[in-house]
C-alpha cells in the first residue's frame, strides 16, 4: 500500500474525528479501513462471528457499518468517526482501543482479518515554524558582504514580509533613480531645494545611499538586498551636498516634510540632525497624529534635545557600535551601500541606522497596517537580530537564529 494512500486516510481521520476521539490518548487511537468497492456486503447468517462473504464490496451505512461493529465487539474497540473514501474504494473508521489493551497487539489482529484493507495508529502532525533561508535563497552577488543584513536577521523576517504596499517617504539629498538596484522602487521623487542648490542629474551620495538601505531590489542578480525591498520610495530630496556633507534647512525640510504626509506616507526617513526646530516639530506631530512612523537620527554626540530625534513620538535611533543614549539602535559601521552612477561602497553613522530601521518598519507595517510608534519602540528595543524578532511578534511560529553569510 502506497505511503501517500495511508497519509490520505490518515489526515480524514484526524479532520473528521470527535472532540471525545480527541481527549484519548494517541497511543490507543487507530485507524482501519475496509474495502468499499460500492457494492453491498452480505453477511452469513450460520458463519462465525466476524466471517463474511463477499457480493461485489461493502455498502455505506448498512452492511460495513455491521461488520465495523463485529470488529469492535470482537477487538473491544470504541468506534468514532466513519466515513468513505471514493477515490480509494475504502470505507475508514476512527477508533479507540480499550484502556490496559495492547494497541500493537490489536492493529496486529486486525490486519489478518478478512477485507480490512490497512489498519495503523491514528498518528499526529504538527506544522513546522519558518526556517530561515539560507543565504543562496538570494542571487544578489553583494548580500555576503552586507553584515548588518545578516546581524538584523533581515532574511528571516523577509520569509513573511518585503514591504509590499509600505510607502517610505524619503528626506534627504538626492537618489539615483538610475541606479539598477533602484529600478521599479521610487514611485516619485520631489525636489524641495530647487534652483539655489541644483541637483545632478545622477542624483547625489547621501541620498543614494540611503535608499539603497531600504529598498534596493532582491534577487534582480546584481549589488545588493534592501531591507523592504518591495516597499516604494518617495524620494523628496530636501537636501543638498556640499563639503562631503549633506545639508539642508528649516525650508526645505519643512517643505519635504508637509509634501511627505500629503502623499500618505507609512514611514518618513530622516537621517540627519540638527538643533530644535519648532516648524519642523509642529509638521512632525501632525504626521505623527496621522498615524504615520517618523524614524530620525541621533547625533555623533548623543544629544536628545534636537530636531529630529528630541521630538516626542520620533523612533530616535543610533548607531550599535556607538552607544550612548536609551533608543533604538541598527549596525551603522562599514555598511554596504549604493552610490550614484552603479556604484556600491561602505559608509558609516547613525544615518545608516536609520535607514535600516525604516526598512525594519515598512516589513512590520506591511504586515500590521496599524502599527504605531509606541509598539514599534517595544519590538525594537535590545540587541539580536531586530528584524526577525520583531516580525515575531507578528508571526509567533518565526524561527531567529545566527544569521551568517
Amino acid at each position: 500500500m502506497s505511503r501517500s494512500v495511508r497519509f490520505l486516510c490518515l489526515l480524514l481521520a484526524l479532520l473528521m474525528g470527535p472532540a471525545q476521539a480527541d481527549r484519548a490518548g494517541p497511543s490507543q487511537e487507530i485507524v482501519i479501513a475496509l474495502e468499499d468497492r460500492g457494492g453491498s456486503l452480505q453477511m452469513a447468517g450460520s458463519t462465525p462471528r466476524g466471517a463474511y462473504r463477499r457480493a461485489g464490496g461493502y455498502g455505506v451505512g448498512t452492511a460495513a457499518e455491521r461488520r465495523l461493529q463485529q470488529l469492535a465487539d470482537q477487538h473491544g474497540l470504541q468506534p468514532g468517526a466513519q466515513w468513505r473514501i471514493e477515490l480509494l474504494g475504502w470505507h475508514c473508521w476512527r477508533l479507540r482501543v480499550a484502556d490496559g489493551v495492547s494497541a500493537q497487539a490489536v492493529l496486529d489482529a486486525l490486519q489478518r482479518e478478512p477485507g480490512v484493507a490497512l489498519a495503523q495508529p491514528l498518528n499526529h502532525f504538527e506544522g513546522q515554524s519558518l526556517e530561515p533561508p539560507a543565504v543562496s535563497a538570494y542571487n544578489d552577488p553583494y548580500l555576503p558582504l552586507q553584515r548588518p543584513f545578516h546581524q538584523l536577521g533581515a532574511a528571516q523576517a523577509q520569509r513573511v514580509s518585503r514591504g509590499a504596499g509600505v510607502r517610505i517617504a524619503l528626506i534627504d539629498s538626492g537618489v539615483d533613480a538610475a541606479h539598477p538596484d533602484l529600478q521599479g522602487r521610487i514611485a516619485a521623487q520631489h525636489d524641495s531645494v530647487g534652483a539655489a542648490h541644483p541637483a545632478p542629474a545622477s542624483g547625489e551620495r547621501h541620498g543614494t545611499q540611503m535608499a539603497g538601505l531600504i529598498v534596493a531590489v532582491a534577487n534582480n542578480g546584481q549589488g545588493i538586498v534592501g531591507l523592504a525591498p518591495e516597499a516604494s520610495l518617495l524620494a523628496l530630496r530636501a537636501c543638498w551636498e556640499q563639503g562631503g556633507k549633506a545639508r539642508c534647512d528649516s525650508f526645505t525640510l519643512a517643505r519635504a516634510m508637509a509634501r511627505a504626509i500629503s502623499e500618505r506616507a507609512d514611514v518618513i526617513n530622516l537621517s540627519l540632525a540638527g538643533p530644535r526646530d519648532p516648524l519642523l516639530e509642529r509638521l512632525t506631530q501632525e504626521a505623527l497624529r496621522r498615524g504615520i512612523l517618523v524614524v530620525g537620527s541621533v547625533p555623533a554626540s548623543g544629544a536628545l534635545d534636537g530636531f529630529p530625534a528630541g521630538v516626542p513620538g520620533v523612533l530616535a535611533v543610533r548607531s550599535r557600535e556607538e552607544g550612548g543614549a536609551a533608543v533604538l539602535a541598527a549596525p551603522g559601521r562599514e555598511v554596504l551601500t549604493l552610490l550614484p552612477g552603479a556604484a556600491y561602497d561602505y559608509a558609516s553613522g547613525s544615518s545608516l541606522a536609520t535607514a535600516q530601521l525604516s526598512g525594519v518598519l515598512a516589513l512590520l507595517r506591511a504586515r500590521k497596517p496599524g502599527l504605531d510608534a509606541a509598539t514599534a519602540q517595544a519590538w525594537l528595543q535590545g540587541p539580536g537580530p531586530l528584524a526577525c524578532l520583531a516580525m515575531r511578534q507578528i508571526e509567533p511560529q518565526l524561527v531567529c537564529q545566527p544569521d551568517t553569510p
